[in-house]
């Protein structure tokens, strides 16, 4: 049993669920309510009607307050290295009552912090909103989200009317959401009083809070969260890549580069061995490719760490796949795969999580994923192992079989050699992009590797691979690393 459909058509779903669902991923590492961006998004609607934006305008600034979090999975290695728990110190920042805003009043004692997380941060949410199709005005948007009205702000400096109008109002819908929700009403609007001419113009600063207490109870009142500018009639009958949401939600972790997609792969070809029918293979494939959504909500430090976690620790690890479950209020139109995804850790003998469950209770799918999600990982390099070869990962899988922690029969489908696809169209070759030795030094500073490490691996100096880096840089045109992997990896150079 053949597949018959290209991997992008089994992957293709509605746009706006995959912004939703990238929205959810951002409020997950944010440390913020999972509501958090869709009131946001809401309340600057709300606020561009108000201020005269015609439907363009208005749907941008929807637009730029749902994904104003999108890069944060691009630089949250660089977060964890700078403050630890990287989900944490994202959501102490939000909360800091600096006229400044909180990302620089929290940085500023390392003065290069904020411009290079930023820089990330905005590269990443340009490329992505670019990759999903999104106008030119939302990407350039994207791509200055932290800039300030005063001009000191990120990564250009941009300064007044240089910077788009949907940023000064998601930035505002944004501090009217938080700091309400932490301080109170009077508070909120104190603060956003105190960052006007700072952060943003006077003018839609003393809108807001003008009609906060109206918008918020309105808002309250609203359960859809559809608001006075609501994406639905806009991106009707638009879709995109579900890779895209994989790459972003693996991007958090260098290390876990491509991991969602190993998977999705690993998981279909059991389907196909296992001869279930087409539509269960792609939901299956699809599922994989989400499982990880909920990794989001654990901070790096937890991941990094070797050996056994405390219970504090694992019980944040346990709630991966919840979070993966709850996305199904973004997901709508794939709540069947969130489902199977949440079954990503779940193991027949019940000792997996986070329903504990045994056999009986996890659909096939369910088991397919659970160990497709371990062989994956055993073949890839990990911060405290190497990775291990197809011999010993099998070998390793067959014992884990029998003692009962996954199926034996899904467990000898994941070993069986793949069948050839003759119906599947061969992709544009990608690979003369780049020399062999850039894609040897891309894959290595992909997985985390500084230039130094790259070069040990590599055997050549680190003088080199920063050469090769920069080439990769220009070629992919792009300026960082995280940049470079996410686009790297969808054009499957990884």
């Amino acid at each position: 049993m053949n597949m018959s459909r290209s991997d992008a058509e089994v992957s293709a779903v509605a746009l706006l669920d995959v912004i939703r669902s990238i929205a959810f991923v951002g409020d997950l590492a944010m440390g913020q309510p999972i509501d958090h961006s869709p009131r946001v998004a809401w309340l600057a609607g709300r606020l561009a009607r108000a201020a005269g934006a015609d439907e363009v305008a208005c749907t941008e600034a929807t637009t730029v307050a749902l994904l104003r979090w999108s890069g944060c999975t691009a630089n949250a290695p660089e977060f964890a290295r700078l403050v630890g728990d990287d989900v944490s110190g994202r959501k102490a920042l939000l909360a800091i009552q600096s006229s400044s805003g909180g990302f620089r009043a929290g940085t500023k004692g390392n003065g290069s912090a904020f411009h290079s997380l930023s820089r990330i941060h905005c590269e990443v949410s340009g490329d992505i909103a670019k990759e999903l199709g999104l106008s030119e005005a939302v990407q350039f948007a994207l791509r200055h989200l932290f800039e300030s009205h005063n001009g000191a702000g990120a990564p250009d400096g941009l300064q007044g009317e240089q910077i788009p109008s949907s940023v000064y109002m998601a930035s505002l819908a944004g501090d009217l959401d938080i700091f309400h929700r932490l301080y109170g009403l009077e508070q909120a609007c104190e603060l956003m009083g105190q960052r006007a001419d700072v952060l943003y113009p006077v003018g839609l600063a003393s809108l807001i809070i003008e009609n906060a207490s109206r918008w918020l109870a309105e808002l309250e009142n609203d359960p859809t969260l559809s608001g006075a500018c609501s994406l639905d009639a806009m991106f009707a009958g638009r879709t995109t890549s579900l890779e895209i949401l994989a790459d972003i939600i693996d991007l958090k972790l260098p290390w876990m580069t491509g991991h969602s997609r190993r998977v999705a792969q690993l998981a279909r070809n059991a389907a196909i061995a296992l001869e279930l029918d087409e539509a269960r293979q792609q939901k299956v494939y699809r599922a994989a490719l989400i499982h990880g959504i909920g990794r989001a909500a654990v901070p790096n430090m937890v991941w990094n760490t070797p050996g056994k976690l405390m219970e504090p620790e694992w019980e944040r690890v346990r709630l991966v796949p919840y979070w993966t479950g709850r996305a199904a209020r973004q997901l709508g139109s794939l709540a069947g795969e969130v489902e199977i995804a949440s079954y990503a850790y779940e193991r027949p003998d019940g000792s997996g999580y986070y329903r504990e469950v045994k056999a009986g209770g996890i659909p096939i799918e369910g088991r397919i994923l659970s160990a497709a999600t371990v062989l994956a990982a055993l073949g890839a390099p990990r911060p405290w192992r190497d990775a291990l070869d197809a011999a010993a990962a099998g070998t390793l899988m067959t014992t884990e079989a029998a003692a009962g922690r996954h199926d034996a029969d899904v467990v000898r489908a994941l070993l069986k050699e793949p069948r050839a696809n003759r119906s599947k169209p061969v992709a544009a070759p990608v690979t003369a992009l780049l020399t062999q030795r850039e894609r040897d030094v891309l894959r290595w500073i992909s997985l985390g590797a500084s230039n130094k490490e790259a070069a040990r691996k590599l055997a050549i100096s680190p003088s080199t691979v920063r050469t090769h880096v920069e080439s990769v840089f220009r070629k992919l045109e792009c300026t960082t690393r995280a940049a470079a992997t996410l686009k790297a990896t969808q054009l499957g150079l990884l």
